[in-house]
């Protein structure tokens, strides 16, 4: 019997609401096999991020290269640096089975959603709680600039008008309840793919 190609699970909303926290307690559960895609960065690691884990952090004239070579599903130029999802591991994990979550911003998110479509991808947007529990958690990062800081805000704003672009909308009230909700989400998607 033929392996069934993962599922595509976009996991997406602004900078601060909690996407990576939710993404770690989601993949606890090893039934869902799931495998992270891991985006690269121009950026330099924050405090704790390891490169090959949580980013590739690479040089800006790589990144570029590919840009140009069309070797990313999605990337983003945001405060100074790049970020992007490279095209090769996603399809390698698909292919594999596992099912395959890319957590990115608002606009990767938006690239991949128009050159990824079928049953077979899924698109959840994380919402703060509130504009406020945003701009704490936010000023909370102590390595972030005050520019930054604004500049996220600014852009946070935006994006949470964009929610609708979705399949789904989580509310990032309690990271436990959030975790669990997306963790429904691709359980039913998984079995609706089963099925047909």
């Amino acid at each position: 019997m033929e392996a069934r190609r993962g599922l595509l699970i976009i996991l997406s909303g602004p900078s601060g609401v909690g996407k990576g926290t939710i993404r770690k307690k989601v993949m606890e559960d090893k039934s869902l096999n799931l495998a992270f895609s891991i985006s690269c960065t121009t950026r330099l690691p924050r405090p704790l991020e390891r490169d090959g884990v949580d980013y590739y952090f690479v040089k800006k004239d790589y990144f570029e290269k590919l840009i140009r070579e069309d070797e990313l599903l999605e990337w983003a130029e945001f405060v100074g640096h790049y970020y992007g999802t490279p095209r090769g591991p996603v399809e390698k994990m698909r292919e594999e089975g596992k099912n395959v979550i890319l957590e990115i911003e608002v606009e990767g998110a938006k690239q991949v959603m128009a050159k990824c479509r079928g049953n077979d991808v899924v698109s959840i947007f994380i919402m703060p709680p509130s504009l406020e529990a945003l701009v704490e958690r936010i000023h909370s990062r102590k390595n972030e600039r005050r520019t930054n800081i604004e500049e996220r805000l600014a852009k946070a704003t935006r994006e949470m008008g964009l929610k609708y672009n979705y399949q789904y909308v989580v509310l990032n009230d309690d990271v436990d309840r959030a975790a669990e909700e997306v963790k429904n989400i691709i359980r039913d998607k998984l079995n609706a793919t089963i099925e047909s």
